[in-house]
């Protein structure tokens, strides 16, 4: 080709299903390894993808290949976040909705997966009448931006607590 883009190209935004499992636990693990993300790392990945408090998950594919995830969860009195929006907006619990596990494939950045998945939770987030929260640590810059250029903005800062006595601030 002759560099243009087309529709080949584009990334597109579906449910996940078991089958995509392996992949974005191989794309997880080089997240990982480039970005610190998440910051304890994740031995068991199927687990990790699949918190117990799930409501939905999605993945981003280009040209038929998952290169990104995103989730959503109902909200535990440990989210930050959600009880944060609560005490601030007198939203109840119930009507609040996590977004997390959002990862992109280092292999297959520039595309604007993020945003694709960002779209494709809130719209989701919207339909159901749910306010959609989130919790970033302060060290991944890129991921601010892509919440910023969305249109999120901070509510409160906590600290995110790991492995032995270890704390990244979060937003």
């Amino acid at each position: 080709g002759c560099g243009r883009m087309t529709s080949a190209n584009a990334i597109h935004v579906r449910r996940r299903t078991p089958a995509d499992l392996e992949t974005c636990g191989a794309i997880l693990r080089r997240v990982h390894e480039l970005d610190r993300y998440p910051v304890e790392g994740v031995t068991d990945t199927d687990t990790w993808l699949n918190p117990p408090t799930l409501t939905k998950a999605w993945v981003a594919t280009l040209d038929h290949q998952v290169v990104g995830h995103a989730l959503l969860t109902s909200p535990t009195q440990g989210d930050d976040a959600a009880r944060l929006w609560h005490e601030q907006t007198d939203t109840p619990l119930a009507a609040i909705t996590v977004l997390g596990r959002l990862f992109v494939d280092p292999l297959a950045r520039g595309h604007a997966a993020g945003s694709h998945l960002l779209r494709e939770v809130l719209q989701y987030a919207t339909a159901h009448g749910l306010t959609a929260v989130l919790d970033v640590m302060e060290k991944d810059e890129a991921a601010i931006r892509l919440y910023e250029r969305a249109g999120w903005r901070p509510i409160g800062e906590a600290r995110h607590t790991f492995g032995a006595n270890q704390s990244v601030r979060a937003l």
